[in-house]
Formats: C-alpha cells, structure tokens, sequence
C-alpha cells in the first residue's frame, strides 16, 4: 500500500524533498505509525515542531471548537484568538507589537524589512545592511537565504539580493570589523540548528549586545527553531540575560499548524504602519486558537522546564556513547535541541534507526540532530541510546 502511495507522490509532487520511504497516517505523543501499522519513536517532531506530540487531545478540541465558529476573516478586521495570542507574547517577552504571518521565513522577511523600514523612515536611507552569521539558516524566499550563511541554500538562485554580510558566528572581533554606518541590523539564531547545533557563548553574545547598543545597531534574534520551550526556556535568549530588538518565531508556536510571528520593541515596531507590510492568513482565528492552547499547556504542565532537565539527561547519556564510539567527536547544544557530530557520514546511522523504529536527523552531513517532542520519556531517550550503542 505504501508502495502506491510513493509511486504516486513521486509522480505529482515537486521533487524538493529526498523523503524517506514511510508513508505516516497517525501519531499520539512521541510515536508515529505508518500505513503498515508499524511504529516509530520520534525524535525529529517535525524539525522542531510538535512540541506536545502528535495529536494532542487539547489542541484538537481548540481545533474544533474555532473550526465550528470561525476558520478565517481578513486581517482589516479584529479576532479574539489572534489577540489573545499576541497578549500572551508581549506579556512574555521584550516585545511590545506582534506581526502574524504563515512561517518561518516569512517572519524572517517581516524582521528584515521591519529593520530596514526602521532607518529609512529616520531618514538614515543608506542604513540598510543586515550582518548575518555563517553556517546561519533563515528560510527559502529570496531574501531569507539571501540572510542565510550557507552556500548550498544560495547556489542556483544567483544573483541573490543585496545589502547581506556575513561573519564567523562565535566571533565578536569579525563582528566588529564589519559593523559600518551602512548596517542597520545584525541577524543571527542564538543556536544555530541547521547549521550543526552550534551554541553562542554567553560572552559572545553580550558583546554582541553591547556593540548594537553603541552602534545605535539593531539585534534581531531568528528564534523559528529555539523558542517555544525548545532550548528549556520559553525562548532562548533568556539564557543570555539580554534581549534582542526584534525576534522571529515559528515551527512550535502551534505544534505543526502553519504559523509565523515577528516580535519587537514599540519604537522599532512603529516603523510598520498601515500598508507597510501585511499576510492574508497570517494570525488567523484557527491557527491562534491553537497556539493559546500550545502555550497553556507548555506553562500550566511545566513543560518548558522539564524540558531543560530532561535535556541535561539526554546530553549526559549521548556522552557515554562518546565515550564509547570513537567515531563520536562531539555533543553538544541545550535543552532539547541537541547534536552528535561524527567522524564519518551520519545518513547511514540515520537510515539503520529507521529500521529499527527510531527517527531521528541529520543535518550538515556528519551531524545528528535530536530535536524531539518535549513530552518525550526517558524510557524512549533510553531506548533510542541503546538502539545508537548497538548501530555504532
């Protein structure tokens, strides 16, 4: 039955996925099912998406109580939803405004002309480059991989747009060095996910902080992959005790419903005024009902914070692992978004765990990603180690 269903797929859809061969019909919590009946444990959610699990009973009733009132009107007119959603956010954040839109890359979009938006209604027109980091991943449109510091993601949609640096990520004197009176802003994920689950250093990033500050730069922190609870705190730059101006999230929000937002500071956010930017389904009453849910039951269960005790225990049993494999070189990362880099070619391993009913990611070709749902257990954690132990 799969079988059809592939041949099919491969017959009608765009070919810009390499897909594993599963077709998937049903999940509940960490494990998903496919058309053959056969489990698998999760440990991708949807590349950081669902972080409650596959069909969380609570969404699906928000779900269907909004589908029955209200699916969708435009955005010239006010839902309860989408502000309540964007109470919660500013209530929880640095931010003062909320912009809603349909993804990750399209907050990304909405964080890049916000920014530039910014200095040319300050009459500061020549203000409009944006430092990026390398080995950074902001998105798919036209400007969020021309902000993305990786060549794979650029090659073959040249000439790609303009006004973009790029410097090492970690390294505050190439920061420095390349900060000019035409940037307007500095772009980057306090840990890059695509990139190799690649943590800043605290250091780094209150340096960062502070040459923004004197630079009159802003600091605009992409958190599509670290927010939501996924680094053990609500959104990751809590760890760093400082705050960006402006911040982007997505994936999480509303555990796999398409959503996007861009958060930001009232004096920056004022440079968007009506008509200067705008999404047809962005913020809709269906998608915001869900993510309230999201976010209640993330903070009412606790969620975010066993999430960072659960990912200390996680990182300490993939260490014994290294200590075990040579071919392991690292583990690192933070709460529940973690990396094993390897000496060698990661899809095999990646391929072997399917077999035995584990999913889990690679990304960067040598690196394994672990990005699991938050509700994970540690008897599936385990499972997982043992499965990796007797594959290496």
């Amino acid at each position: 039955m799969s079988q059809n269903i592939m041949e099919r797929a491969d017959k009608v859809l765009a070919a810009t996925y390499k897909r594993f061969p599963i077709v998937f019909t049903r999940g509940k919590a960490a494990t998903l099912w496919d058309i053959e009946g056969c489990a698998y444990t999760d440990f991708v959610a949807g590349i950081a998406v669902c972080n409650l699990g596959h069909a969380h009973p609570r969404i699906s009733e928000a779900l269907a109580m909004q589908a029955d009132a209200l699916f969708h009107v435009s955005n010239l007119y006010y839902t309860v939803p989408q502000v309540e959603l964007a109470s919660w956010l500013v209530e929880n954040s640095f931010a003062d405004r909320v912009f809603f839109c349909n993804s990750g890359a399209e907050a990304n979009e909405a964080a890049i002309k916000l920014a530039r938006r910014y200095f040319y209604e300050k009459g500061e027109n020549r203000r409009f480059k944006i430092i990026a980091m390398e080995k950074s991943f902001h998105g798919r449109t036209m400007a969020a991989l021309s902000a993305t510091g990786q060549e794979k993601i650029r090659q073959g949609f040249e000439p790609v747009l303009e006004g973009f640096d790029f410097v090492l990520f970690n390294d505050i004197k190439a920061l420095q060095k390349k900060i000019d009176p035409s940037t307007c802003a500095v772009l980057m994920e306090p840990v890059q996910g695509e990139g190799g689950v690649r943590c800043a250093d605290f250091k780094y990033l209150e340096a960062v902080r502070k040459i923004c500050d004197k630079t009159g730069t802003l600091l605009i922190f992409d958190e599509i992959q670290t927010g939501i609870g996924r680094t053990g705190k609500f959104f990751a730059y809590e760890h760093f005790g400082i705050e960006p101006d402006i911040m982007t999230l997505a994936k999480a929000l509303a555990n796999g419903l398409p959503i996007g937002a861009m958060l930001a500071k009232e004096d920056v956010a004022a440079a968007f005024g009506p008509g200067s930017h705008a999404s047809t389904f962005g913020g809709s009453p269906i998608v915001t009902a869900a993510a309230i849910e999201v976010i209640k039951e993330l903070t009412e269960k606790k969620i975010v914070e066993r999430c960072l005790s659960l990912g200390e225990y996680f990182k300490e049993r993939l260490l014994w692992l290294k200590n075990r494999h040579e071919i392991i070189l690292d583990v690192r990362g933070i709460g529940l978004l973690l990396g094993m880099k390897l000496s060698i070619r990661g899809e095999s391993i990646v391929k072997a765990c399917m077999e035995k009913g584990f999913l889990i990611n690679c990304i960067q070709d040598d690196i394994l990603r672990f990005i699991p749902p938050l509700i994970i257990e540690k008897i599936e954690i385990d499972a997982l180690i043992k499965c990796l132990d007797e594959i290496l």
